[in-house]
């Protein structure tokens, strides 16, 4: 354990200094671009904290290689070198975005490209857990192609979610502290399977610390941002991590004494332990997994492009709702946290109906704050509308400015002309 805190300790203090120096040029350079329209911040903010990171990161590999006892992880350097590459790639091709602003297609290809390097090299998905709890291994090829998109689909969905300051650092300190000790709990647990220095580990140690030196200087209000660089990079990390550990576990050993007993839960099956090491990466992603989603399939029936920007994720709708910027983090770390934490408790704990339980709390409180300013919203939208209008009346008081989500207009005001020159003023100014 006190290796990995080291390399994540590394990677902490380099990422904070360099982003501090790289925060000043910018600032004496102005290299920092307009601000638009979709974006929550209203004032020109540095965006290239992902190149600080990225540094981070590459000094706290090249460090722990010194380390005699992470000497097992460095065993197969063609891994270390693709994990560097492939970040490479993602880096030049988001800084290149947040300068020039790169058509999607191109940034695509790229992603793919960096993909491509890491499941060259090896890391991939190895084999799934089916019912009974013994392994499918699956053909070389059908490995490649499922790591490839896996990981091109966790850096999108990243991305996407980066909107607020300090949302993607957070969320990916808490999904990448949950997963490190899932990797350390089937190490040394009852089931000792794999080895206690391995790449899943040690790049999520790497990734927390990296993103725990620049979250200070990513807080609300934020000096800088990570950019599509840093939030790319987060994703490529998070997804090298999930696939290198999917490959180095037998599902059908998560049980016994500290782990979930397979026959008190899911009969003799053990469905559910054996599916845990596939389960818990995608709990630690919920968040932007679900918000790349939803994203997905609103453009899409636009008839517009999937990689299309807008102003409807799902920051946007919190702050939307009535949150403060301060409030919307802090929801959607919990969301993160619910998730993550909740599945992780089925492994460790044997009896199941506790992590359910607690699982279902979680997520039932999320809900409730989440929601809770819905209610004063439409309180005020209610006694607005039920007011009688006088001469410093504006007939967009009427109408709650989540209304302004909708493409056409309530037919109850379909033939008032001035609520209804009202509520097109307010869906122009929320789009």
């Amino acid at each position: 354990m006190i290796f990995y805190v080291a390399v994540a300790l590394i990677a902490a203090i380099v990422t904070f200094v360099l982003a501090i120096a790289i925060y000043r040029l910018s600032l004496k350079h102005r290299l920092y671009p307009k601000v638009r329209e979709r974006d929550v911040h209203t004032r020109p903010t540095p965006r290239l904290g992902g190149i600080a990171m990225f540094l981070g990161v590459v000094i706290a590999f090249g460090i722990g290689a010194l380390l005699p006892p992470l000497s097992l992880v460095y065993a197969e350097p063609g891994k270390i070198l693709a994990v560097i590459g492939a970040a490479s790639i993602i880096v030049v091709l988001g800084v290149a975005d947040d300068v020039w602003d790169l058509d999607w297609l191109t940034k695509l290809a790229g992603q793919f490209i960096a993909a491509f390097v890491l499941a060259w090299q090896g890391v991939q998905l190895g084999a799934i857990p089916i019912p009974g709890g013994t392994l499918a291994l699956i053909s070389p090829t059908m490995s490649l192609v499922i790591s490839v998109f896996t990981v091109v689909l966790v850096m999108n969905a990243v991305n996407f979610v980066d909107g607020l300051d300090g949302l993607v650092a957070g969320v990916a300190i808490i999904a990448n502290g949950v997963f490190f000790i899932y990797t350390y709990v089937i190490t040394y647990g009852p089931t000792e399977q794999s080895d206690y220095f391995n790449l899943a580990s040690l790049v999520s140690a790497v990734l927390i610390g990296a993103c725990l030196g620049f979250l200070p200087l990513n807080w609300h209000p934020a000096k800088m941002f990570m950019g599509d660089a840093g939030s790319m990079l987060v994703g490529l990390l998070m997804a090298t991590s999930a696939l290198a550990v999917t490959g180095t576990i037998d599902p059908a050993r998560i049980t016994g004494q500290g782990a979930v007993d397979s026959n008190q839960l899911l009969g003799a099956s053990g469905l559910l332990p054996a599916f845990i090491p596939i389960l818990l990466p995608f709990a630690v992603l919920v968040i932007p997994l679900l918000d790349f989603g939803l994203a997905v399939i609103r453009r899409l029936r636009a008839g517009k492009s999937p990689f299309s920007a807008d102003r409807q994720h799902l920051h946007h709708r919190l702050l939307d709702m009535g949150h403060s910027h301060f409030h919307a983090v802090l929801i959607l770390y919990g969301w993160t946290a619910s998730a993550s934490v909740g599945c992780f408790l089925f492994l460790v704990i044997a009896d199941w109906w506790w992590p359910l339980i607690f699982t279902l709390a979680a997520l039932a409180i999320c809900t409730l704050v989440t929601l809770a300013p819905l209610s004063r919203r439409k309180r005020l939208e209610a006694a607005a509308q039920l007011a009688e209008d006088g001469p410093d009346t504006d007939p967009l008081d009427r109408f709650d400015p989540l209304d302004a989500a909708a493409e056409d207009a309530p037919e109850d005001i379909a033939d008032d002309p001035e609520a209804l020159d009202a509520y097109r003023r307010l869906h122009r100014e929320e789009s």
